[in-house]
């Protein structure tokens, strides 16, 4: 695990992991038992004789997977999570945290994510191993618009090599359900593509079960996809949690409530009217 401290939530349905914004926390259990005392070196030996032929005449039992939410206890997340939250900050402020926060989310969101290649070249004074990242294959990375091509603004500097795909919804505000109205998407992905979905925003999940649905269904695997976002809620996070086991998904805060006119609570209000300067 990148992050020292655990805490489980959504009834088992997602685990979270990271420090900073979590209201409960449990402490990682190692699977350490302590050796009783005066327990002999033959004991030692017969039990553990024991133990490995039960092991190996019990199945194994294939790994429980979760969605799992990370939150990077970093300084420099809480900082620009309160400019973005902060309502006096203007539209170019708002923006500029939005896209400074995207480029240290989808940094930790591509840590053992990136696929790389392994080489040997001269520098000034002898060889050396080396790795790079993989340009024969790129990050597929699928913005949300409008608000989701913010957080890719900084994307550059952490993906060598990548390709955008855009999908655009809009919701109605009555009844709260997403439509599309633009979809780039490939006809297909492979179960090897490694996609990055970007939204500020995960407050009711509807539009973001939408795109992985629809991702999912082009070919490409859940374990696969990886979602980045500024703010989620318990909403969203169950509603993805109970369709996708494999999914991670990366933010700067997981906030208590979604009110009833769909805006996550405190939130951050209308992320792309206030990245786009069209706030009322």
């Amino acid at each position: 695990s990148t992050y020292p401290e655990s805490s489980s939530s959504m009834q088992g349905a997602c685990s979270c992991r990271g420090a900073g914004q979590m209201h409960a926390r449990l402490p990682v259990h190692m699977g350490v038992v302590p050796r009783p005392s005066g327990w002999g070196m033959v004991n030692s030996l017969t039990s553990r004789r024991c133990i490995t032929a039960r092991a190996q005449a019990a199945p194994k039992k294939p790994p429980i997977q979760q969605m799992l939410v990370y939150v990077p206890p970093h300084p420099l997340v809480k900082h620009w999570l309160a400019i973005m939250r902060n309502a006096a900050s203007p539209s170019p402020m708002f923006r500029a945290a939005c896209a400074e926060l995207g480029r240290v989310l989808i940094y930790e969101a591509v840590r053992e994510f990136l696929p790389t290649v392994d080489d040997v070249l001269d520098t000034p004074v002898g060889p050396s191993d080396v790795t790079f990242v993989d340009p024969t294959r790129p990050i597929k990375v699928v913005p949300i618009l409008r608000a989701g091509l913010v957080l890719l603004e900084q994307a550059q500097q952490v993906l060598p090599f990548h390709e955008v795909y855009h999908v655009g919804y809009v919701r109605d505000e009555e009844t709260l359900l997403a439509r599309p109205y633009l979809n780039k998407l490939p006809a297909r992905f492979s179960e090897d593509d490694r996609i990055l979905i970007t939204d500020p925003m995960l407050a009711t999940g509807g539009t973001m079960c939408q795109v992985v649905d629809d991702i999912v269904a082009r070919g490409a695997k859940p374990d696969n996809i990886r979602i980045v976002s500024v703010v989620v809620a318990p909403p969203a996070m169950v509603k993805l949690a109970e369709r996708y086991k494999g999914i991670k998904v990366y933010t700067a805060c997981i906030d208590a409530e979604v009110n009833e006119k769909g805006y996550i609570v405190p939130g951050l209000g209308d992320a792309g009217d206030r990245a786009y300067g069209n706030s009322k």
